[in-house]
């Protein structure tokens, strides 16, 4: 078991938290180096050990043993559409319950080791977003650890997407865009696409971080991803019949990912590589990230093979997953319509369709090291590090450098008699303060 002493040497609200003996992970550098990390539960923040230590003497108040174990960075889901029994595209009978039910799910969510994330709406009415998206943007300005997982930004998903290519989003709520961002801004609110001025003037982003549409259904295309980006907005390229051409020209214009590849989009083919065939071209600033949802049943995994060595820095694993996760099997409402979830496999029920996932993103984590052969270090990379690059928060989040956020998962790393690799949350840690361990 991990093992904690206190000094009383510093008085004060803060307390420095040093982890010591163990296996610290930067997906950066791609190393796993027994090194010790300092952090801060006032500023939230990694600290530098040389500048505390021997430049002004600092101790710590708090020494952690976690005998061993790998200390990483935060891991960040950029596709959950809920969890725990909530789904974020469901309104409550009372709207303003969503708060609450939220701040529920937020506290939850942290233990499966993600304290970070970016909460997905699927297509749904006007008047979802319209009461969902307030409570979306993004939550960690406050810095309090005790809240839980925080959004970086809402994710949505549709309407704007391909009526052949919908997977279980309603086609009768789709839409096309054929005057472009304005059908976005109406479709979502101004107030929530577009930054907006607080009361102290203070400029806040929109509660918008990510917007995933098919190309082919946003008309203006080149100058709609332009006003997305330049708000901060990342256009993911998605639920689509795009070919490569397509695809290439939204790249060009300032798409950066694409969501759940190979789901729900045209496939690879020899004479029309689509979507897919973004990946291949030279290395570059402009390749797409993209995003893979590794449960076995969404993806085979030699295809999560292909696609990683194809572009292994663009790789971002998601879970995609429902309100169902942590919940027992069975069938539950959603939508008008009913799912099935037998371990992390959900079905529309009577049907064979894939109904989105209910895995957790360590499982994800775990089930990439086993089927890729790459590092642990790779495989942790692809939730922390390159999520935090995707959305502009490189040095802020999924890092272990001085001045990034202090929050850190301590992992188990499990290893049976044929090889097989399992990794296991031990301890979560959230702006430089403890938020869950394991008993």
């Amino acid at each position: 078991m991990p093992s904690a002493t206190s000094s009383n040497a510093n008085s004060g609200d803060e307390v420095i938290t040093k982890f010591t003996n163990c296996l610290l992970l930067d997906p950066n550098a791609l190393t796993l180096t027994n090194s010790d990390l300092w952090v801060s539960s006032l500023t939230g923040r990694i600290l530098s050990s040389q500048v505390l230590f021997y430049g002004i003497h600092r101790v710590p108040d708090e020494i952690v043993d976690l005998g061993g174990r790998i200390l990483a960075p935060g891991l960040i889901d950029v596709q959950l559409n809920g969890a725990f029994g909530f789904n974020f595209s469901d309104i409550p009978e009372n709207p303003s319950e969503y708060g609450k039910i939220l701040r529920q799910v937020n506290k939850r969510l942290v233990e499966t080791g993600v304290t970070s994330y970016v909460p997905t709406l699927t297509s749904s009415p006007q008047e979802v977003y319209r009461n969902a998206l307030p409570f979306l943007g993004p939550s960690g300005a406050e810095r309090i650890s005790e809240d839980g997982a925080e959004s970086l930004g809402a994710h949505v998903e549709g309407p704007f997407i391909s009526p052949s290519k919908n997977g279980i989003h309603p086609v009768p709520v789709l839409k096309t865009a054929p005057n472009g961002y304005r059908d976005l801004e109406a479709m979502y609110g101004a107030e929530n696409i577009n930054p907006i001025t607080s009361p102290n003037g203070t400029v806040l982003p929109p509660k918008i971080r990510k917007l995933t549409a098919a190309p082919e259904v946003l008309f203006d295309l080149e100058e709609t991803i332009t006003k997305l980006t330049g708000r901060g907005i990342v256009y993911s390229i998605g639920h689509t019949e795009a070919t490569y051409e397509l695809a290439t020209s939204a790249i060009s214009a300032g798409a950066t990912m694409i969501t759940h590849l190979f789901n729900a989009m045209a496939p690879l083919h020899h004479r029309n590589p689509g979507v897919f065939g973004t990946l291949g071209t030279p290395p570059s600033p402009s390749r797409p990230f993209f995003g893979l949802i590794a449960d076995s049943i969404h993806l085979h995994p030699t295809t999560i093979k292909i696609a990683y060595s194809t572009h292994p820095t663009g790789c971002i694993l998601v879970t995609d997953a429902m309100h169902l996760v942590g919940l027992p099997d069975g069938c539950y409402s959603w939508s008008g319509d009913r799912i099935v979830k037998n371990g992390s496999k959900l079905t529309l029920e009577g049907t064979d369709k894939i109904a989105g996932s209910s895995i957790t993103l360590i499982e994800c984590v775990s089930n990439f090291l086993n089927w890729t052969g790459c590092s642990v270090q790779e495989a942790v990379r692809a939730v922390t590090w390159t999520p935090a690059r995707m959305l502009g928060l490189e040095g802020i989040k999924g890092g272990v450098e001085e001045g990034g956020d202090a929050d850190l998962v301590v992992v188990d790393l499990l290893e049976d008699e044929s090889g097989k690799k399992d990794m296991k949350i031990n301890q979560v840690w959230k702006f430089g303060k403890k938020v869950w361990g394991r008993v």
